[in-house]
């Protein structure tokens, strides 16, 4: 698996992913640092993230769950090189996340916001 930072010609394939429309899929990588994970050259998963103040937010992330780990990998990497935490908000309903952010070493840090409706859990790491 490698991964690499996306670029706007992956827009297509990241909607397909989240079944979200492929502007908003553009936009995010324009708007975000997107890095996706690279399998047989078709993109598994992405995540994207941005910093703000002390804190890096892991905005989403998609793939199964070895796609995931390795994603993760990514803003905790970040996070350590400039000394700030990493938070990420996990829908209830999303085992995968879950189970990677876990075995990444993140903690449960509380509930967070709802986002259309479904709950969410927040979950902290400290590198």
């Amino acid at each position: 698996m490698d991964v690499r930072d996306a670029v706007e010609a992956d827009a297509d394939r990241l909607a397909a992913l989240t079944g979200s429309p492929r502007d908003v899929m553009r936009n995010l990588v324009h708007d975000r640092t997107v890095r996706v994970a690279v399998v047989d050259e078709e993109i598994e998963g992405f995540v994207s993230y941005d910093a703000r103040a002390e804190t890096v937010h892991i905005t989403q992330l998609e793939g199964n769950g070895e796609v995931c780990d390795r994603l993760l990998d990514e803003p905790v990497r970040f996070a350590r090189t400039e000394g700030m935490d990493v938070e990420l908000l996990v829908p209830d309903d999303e085992t995968n996340t879950r189970e990677a952010a876990e075995a990444a070493g993140f903690e449960r840090a509380g509930g967070g916001p709802a986002f259309e409706g479904q709950p969410t859990v927040r979950y902290r790491f400290d590198p």
